[in-house]
């Protein structure tokens, strides 16, 4: 590949004679003629590297997810390897959703920065190709693997992870507090719909209950809902069960017949869950291990949850231990509840709508990886490995921390998080753009 550019330049210069004697309509160039060999060698190069760099990356992916949850059932005995490699299988395609974009962006560096390094790009330059033309194929290669990392991350990715998640609940043979997570709407829950801010160890803080039909998300109660500060959970291992205590209730109920709610305090409450009688039907998945399709059905639920509807069943108040006299509420309580569970709804909402975008988001990484990594790597000019590792690291580092922003923003919908998503996508795509017109230039 060295030689490129001298056997291009005697080539050029025999068609240039022989053409002056027989000129013809469309006279080869020496260009042409190795474009396709150029076009295979650096395909070749990438894919290779690629399907190296993205096994490397998985596989740290699913030890970095897996081995803390599944390491410690391995070593009591209880379990059976062939499930713990089942359970790491699982996690493949959901390590993938990560693997690729970071396996993209190496193998673009790696391969662009011993292209250059070795001279190969300067003879084909000499050749009469130009870097654009040279490079295109990777490009569209990029597009496809976007297409790839699309399919990964709003269907494959989450349901397997869904899946390992499940498979983990079943593997651990008991009940804990795990059943009650935070910041997810667990459905019938003792026939509610719970909402826990903070789980610590069983210890939990800032409850939201609503009620609920079936497994609807739609709030069926007048201004109805129960809020406590705090609360605990205790397990009975032997019937399969899980008690959650809540303190210091506050619940905003309607009055009877009269359109003026009221505020019934409790100094406690408790609810039993039996998740065994939910046997066959699987766990529900945490926002973030939903596929595209669920998240849309849970963002219509949401939209159509009402703390201000029109029916509710005071018998469903039965077995409430320690009830306080009811009072009438004022307007100013009864607006301050109907704030605080809105909010919660809220935050949940947007968290939501920010776990869609990313998920649609992040499936275009590999298009402004490549877009990038082309000239970084061109500019580099470097065969060594670990300085190609260390740049991708750095860039995807960079990548990641607008998502991370974005996801710790997930309850602050005044700043639009879900549209904090979309910049690292356009600021690579736009930066890779213009340092891939300078290359071709030669600037």
């Amino acid at each position: 590949m060295k030689l490129v550019g001298g056997v291009c330049a005697d080539a050029a210069n025999f068609f240039a004679f022989k053409f002056a004697l027989h000129p013809v309509a469309n006279p080869p160039t020496c260009a042409d003629s190795n474009l396709k060999t150029l076009h295979k060698y650096l395909l070749s190069q990438v894919l290779a590297t690629l399907l190296l760099t993205v096994s490397v990356f998985a596989f740290v992916v699913v030890l970095l997810n897996g081995l803390p949850q599944i390491l410690p059932l391995l070593l009591s005995g209880h379990v059976k390897f062939a499930l713990i490699v089942k359970a790491m299988a699982l996690l493949l395609p959901f390590a993938f959703v990560y693997a690729l974009p970071m396996g993209f962006i190496t193998a673009t560096l790696l391969v662009f920065g011993r292209f250059s390094a070795d001279q190969e790009l300067t003879a084909a330059r000499a050749g009469g190709v130009s870097l654009i033309s040279l490079c295109t194929p990777v490009l569209i290669l990029g597009l496809l693997c976007c297409g790839l990392s699309g399919w990964f991350n709003l269907k494959i990715g989450p349901q397997s992870r869904a899946t390992f998640v499940n498979l983990r609940n079943d593997l651990l043979a008991n009940v804990s507090s795990d059943v009650i997570p935070e910041k997810q709407f667990i459905k019938n829950f003792s026939g509610f719909l719970v909402f826990v801010e903070k789980n610590r160890d069983g210890n939990l803080e800032n409850i939201t209950i609503y009620p609920s039909k079936g497994d609807a998300t739609n709030v069926t109660g007048k201004s109805f809902f129960f809020r406590s500060p705090k609360g605990h959970v205790t397990t009975d291992p032997k019937n399969q069960s899980i008690t959650m205590v809540l303190e210091d209730v506050v619940g905003l109920l309607p009055s009877g017949q009269s359109s003026q709610p009221r505020i019934q305090s409790y100094k406690s409450l408790d609810f039993t869950y039996e998740p065994k009688k939910q046997s066959g039907q699987p766990t529900k998945p945490k926002v973030s291990d939903m596929t595209f399709e669920q998240l849309r059905t849970e963002l219509r639920d949401l939209k159509q949850m009402n703390v201000a509807g029109e029916s509710y069943n005071p018998a469903t108040e039965t077995n409430r231990p320690e009830k306080s006299t009811p009072k009438k509420a004022s307007e100013e309580e009864i607006a301050a509840q109907i704030q605080a569970a809105e909010k919660v709804r809220q935050g949940e909402l947007e968290r939501v709508l920010v776990t869609m975008h990313s998920e649609v988001a992040f499936s275009f990484a590999c298009f402004g990886f490549a877009l990038i990594g082309i000239p970084l790597g061109i500019r580099v000019h470097r065969r060594e490995t670990n300085v190609g590792i260390g740049i991708a690291l750095g860039l995807v580092l960079l990548y990641y921390g607008f998502t991370f922003l974005g996801q710790s923003l997930a309850t602050r919908p005044e700043f639009h998080p879900h549209l904090i998503l979309w910049i690292p996508n356009f600021l690579f795509q736009a930066v890779g753009a213009l340092l891939l017109w300078r290359a071709n230039r030669g600037i």
